[in-house]
């Protein structure tokens, strides 16, 4: 593998735009930082804040020129679209509302996107914006970056190798603390539903889960009976959700996220069962990956140790027994992403151990399974369809009665074959 891929595929390196992630923003800061540490990509432009004089400052503070520091992320995206030596990619970290907008703004121009989750919303936009990716050709990369660890990426290639067997089931769980207690959010647009999203709690981490339990196990989320709402009196917006899951395949599974637990730090874990064996990891730990086969001793893999498979390699910059994180596994969906552009930008095919960062398709599960919980609470939890039939892309007021469970997930439409098995819910 070369040094820097892209540098072999372009001559030089990408050049990024930022908006959104200015002072005080910790995910601002995470995700330029991820951009430099495989030294992909060259920072040449920002919109670090709404106001003209503190976006200047910001960008500056950063080492870009005067000229490309932007107020408007819209602007942003013109001024850059106008320029020979603007920027090929954009990075919307900006507040859940405006990740359409700029998307869109920035695919109409041309030029690569990376986002910030959720990817919108509402289901409607993120359907349109699944389908501009499609119709431009353009990569979409969406920083689901907790899939970017390299013992996630080793159990998913362990379920992808069959080391599990057949899937019987699953337990994901998000639990955070910074909100347990009454007041306002460190980011207020955050308490305002119209932009944080119909459930801040499922926006916030439910859709980090989802997309974790999906990227693992390599299965879809077929029902939910759920419940989500508020356990901190006088909050308005939601802070709690779980439901108990019928996946694609038969399995089953739960799922819990809150922002409300009490001291809780950032636990992120997922646990798979199969009929060989059972795997569990968490975020906190990161480094350790647990696999308990079935009639033989327990074991514990690590990065680059034994037993490592190749997408997890392809994801460890450093030999075994030296830690590595949070930036670093983020650095592997931006470096990840990288590759795909810059293929694509060269017309070459992309490494295939590249192409495993989550994309448009994942935003729109995502949203198609908030949708479901929502609905199931609406419905005193009563089981709902939580996404569409795997060989179509079923609107939310749709049930389909395909019993196919092989198909492919990211097709646009149904086929003729299956449109006669759609029912209106």
């Amino acid at each position: 593998m070369s040094l820097n891929p892209v540098i072999s595929l372009l001559g030089r390196r990408l050049r990024l735009a930022v908006i959104g992630g200015g002072p005080g923003s910790f995910i601002g800061a995470m995700h330029r930082q991820a951009a430099r540490i495989d030294d992909r990509y060259d920072l040449v432009a920002a919109c670090l804040s709404s106001n003209a004089d503190r976006s200047v400052q910001a960008g500056r503070e950063l080492g870009l020129a005067a000229e490309r520091c932007y107020a408007d992320g819209e602007a942003l995206i013109a001024g850059e679209a106008a320029r020979a030596d603007g920027a090929d990619v954009v990075a919307i970290m900006t507040p859940n509302d405006s990740h359409f907008q700029f998307s869109m703004a920035a695919l109409n121009a041309g030029m690569d996107v990376i986002c910030d989750k959720p990817m919108t919303n509402t289901l409607d936009e993120a359907q349109t914006l699944l389908q501009k990716v499609k119709d431009s050709g353009l990569v979409f990369c969406l920083t689901h970056n907790y899939t970017g660890y390299p013992m996630v990426r080793q159990a998913r290639a362990m379920v992808a190798a069959g080391e599990l067997g057949d899937i019987r089931l699953v337990q994901v769980e998000y639990v955070q603390g910074g909100r347990s207690q009454p007041g306002v959010s460190r980011s207020p647009w955050k308490d305002d539903a119209a932009r944080g999203g119909p459930s801040l709690v499922m926006g916030d981490i439910g859709t980090h889960a989802h997309n974790l339990l999906r990227f693992v196990t390599g299965l879809e989320v077929a029902q939910v009976a759920a419940e989500v709402g508020t356990v901190v009196p006088t909050r308005v917006t939601h802070d709690y959700a779980g439901a108990m899951l019928r996946m694609a395949n038969g399995a089953r599974g739960s799922f819990w996220v809150t922002q409300a637990a009490t001291g809780v730090e950032n636990a992120l874990r997922i646990r798979v069962s199969g009929s060989l064996g059972t795997l569990e990891w968490q975020q906190e730990v990161p480094q350790l990956l647990s696999f308990k086969p079935h009639g033989a001793p327990a074991q514990t893999r690590t990065p680059n140790g034994p037993g490592t498979l190749p997408l997890s390699a392809h994801s460890s910059r450093i030999v075994a027994g030296h830690p590595e994180g949070f930036h670093e596994c983020f650095a592997n969906i931006y470096s990840d992403a990288a590759q795909a552009i810059a293929a694509r930008r060269a017309g070459k095919a992309a490494e295939p151990l590249a192409l495993h960062f989550p994309n448009a398709t994942d935003g729109l599960l995502g949203l198609q399974f908030v949708d479901a919980v929502i609905r199931s609470n609406g419905s005193n939890g009563a089981w709902t369809t939580a996404t569409g039939c795997r060989c179509c892309t079923c609107s939310r007021r749709q049930t389909c009665r395909c019993s196919r469970t092989r198909c492919r997930p990211d097709r646009t439409a149904p086929s003729q074959k299956h449109k006669a098995r759609l029912r209106p819910r």
